[in-house]
């Protein structure tokens, strides 16, 4: 790396940055705000597309092949689980909590517990904005 008298910033020349808005434009975050106010969350909120997937995606194959439920039905649960955490949450940016889910893909019937990750950081202009992904997110 080379030594650049005018640029103060120890961690060097900023390579590459990709805002929450590109992220939401590209898929990679899915914007889920309006659910969300609905559940109570004041603040912007957006999924992973990895935990949307897990945890809100279904269709009408979903539907014939295991058990009939909807994204708006599973997308609610998760954002009110999400909500129920945040209440209970002591402090930190980072709240794990678990939602009932039927995996997607295959013949499962029943629910089964998966773990997400509620996190709180700063938006594209610094304002704080949710996040919520699995736990190997970040």
């Amino acid at each position: 790396m080379h030594n650049d008298p005018l640029n103060n910033d120890p961690f060097g020349e900023l390579i590459y940055s990709f805002s929450r808005a590109q992220a939401i434009e590209d898929g990679v975050l899915i914007d889920v705000t309006e659910t969300a106010q609905e559940a109570g969350f004041r603040l912007p909120v957006a999924l992973t597309s990895a935990a949307w997937h897990q945890t809100v995606e279904w269709t009408d194959v979903d539907t014939r092949r295991q058990t009939p439920q909807d994204e708006s039905g599973r997308l609610w649960d998760v954002v009110w689980m999400a909500y129920l955490a945040a209440r209970r949450a002591s402090g930190g940016c980072r709240v794990q909590f678990n939602v009932l889910v039927v995996p997607r893909g295959g013949a499962a019937r029943r629910p089964r517990l998966m773990a997400l990750v509620m996190n709180i950081g700063p938006g594209d202009d610094g304002e704080p904005v949710i996040t919520l992904m699995l736990p190997n997110e970040d």
